[in-house]
């Protein structure tokens, strides 16, 4: 497979230069800051969305030592709507170790960025990469169907020894020119974004075409091959939305593991029988049932029901739960499913 690495590299390169995305916000200079933070952010999300929560979270923490510096609750607050929450809070525990252990200073090779907490193999090459030109190969998911393709590498991913040769496929693929490195990674991100698509690829302005396996073969998605899949888990939760007369809202803050680990969040039961025994006025006449909420996450596929009641200020809420007056709640980290009905009923 190997023999294609000058022509492969070069022509990533060169398409980058001419083609690839130059206005992302984290590609004004080589901070590692900068990069670091986009790329934890980019993790199972998309640029679009990313791009208003960078700009929001930049603006709170400019630099590494705001960020040590910060409470976690502060974090994920403003990470609040992002999702896969331990994103946050590893991007918290490395900010405050690169703080306390490596002098505020990002170290600058793959191998040890990788020894930092919340820091991949593929994530620590990013960084690697771009900020201090090391030679070294990322394999997100974009960059995995591009080289799976152009590859013809038909090994199933789901097996780590597969996956092992792809990485050492990707090491060999590398520019010979360390200052060829950034061109040549974002070049690979960019064509998994915009042109090797899952579905639809754009073979016909792809600078692969004539050495692409896949497209010579005619089916480009018979690559990557992964047979494993993970079933999402069907949940069911009922949500109590308690508000008092001056406009406070009931929320409790969950527990350290579990769904929504140290979110805010509305009380949340097993059962419509276990959220009615904790408040029997949910019950009541004058109590609303919402329509349920389905929200899917990772490995869970949720339906929330929402029951919402009136209760007087002084009312002891269930699972000690905190009144929070007016717009309070808006600066808590809250799952995005419950911000978004808080926002919807308010």
């Amino acid at each position: 497979m190997t023999p294609r690495a000058p022509s492969l590299a070069s022509r990533v390169v060169r398409w980058q230069r001419q083609h690839g995305r130059h206005d992302l916000p984290w590609q004004q200079g080589r901070d590692p800051y900068s990069v670091w933070l986009s790329e934890i952010m980019l993790q199972q999300t998309q640029v679009s969305t990313v791009k208003a929560y960078y700009a929001r979270f930049l603006e709170r923490f400019p630099d590494l030592q705001s960020l040590a510096a910060a409470n976690e609750d502060e974090v994920l607050a403003l990470w609040s709507g992002l999702g896969y929450y331990s994103r946050a809070r590893r991007l918290h525990q490395c900010a405050r170790v690169i703080a306390e252990h490596h002098g505020g200073v990002f170290p600058v090779t793959a191998a040890e960025l990788m020894a930092l907490p919340g820091i991949g193999r593929s994530t620590a090459a990013a960084i690697a990469s771009f900020c201090f030109q090391e030679r070294v190969a990322i394999l997100d998911g974009n960059v995995k169907r591009v080289l799976t393709r152009v590859l013809g590498f038909a090994e199933d991913l789901a097996q780590p020894r597969h996956e092992q040769l792809l990485w050492r496929e990707a090491e060999a693929l590398l520019p010979r020119d360390p200052a060829q490195m950034p061109a040549y990674t974002q070049g690979l991100m960019d064509l998994g974004a915009s042109i090797c698509s899952a579905r639809q690829p754009a073979c016909a302005r792809c600078p692969m075409r004539t050495i692409c396996a896949a497209h010579l073969e005619g089916d480009p998605g018979r690559y990557p091959v992964k047979t494993r899949r993970v079933a999402r888990k069907q949940v069911e939760l009922w949500l109590l939305h308690a508000e008092n007369a001056q406009g406070g809202v009931g929320l409790v803050q969950r527990p350290a593991t579990g769904i929504w680990a140290r979110l805010h969040s509305l009380p949340t039961f097993e059962s419509q029988e276990a959220l009615l025994a904790a408040c029997p006025q949910a019950g009541a006449l004058g109590a609303r049932q919402h329509a349920p909420i389905r929200h899917a996450l990772t490995h869970r596929e949720l339906e929330l029901h929402v029951v919402s009641v009136r209760l007087r200020r002084d009312t002891a809420l269930p699972q000690d739960a905190t009144w929070f007056e007016g717009a309070a709640w808006r600066a808590l980290a809250l799952p995005a499913p419950v911000r978004k009905f808080l926002e919807a009923t308010r």
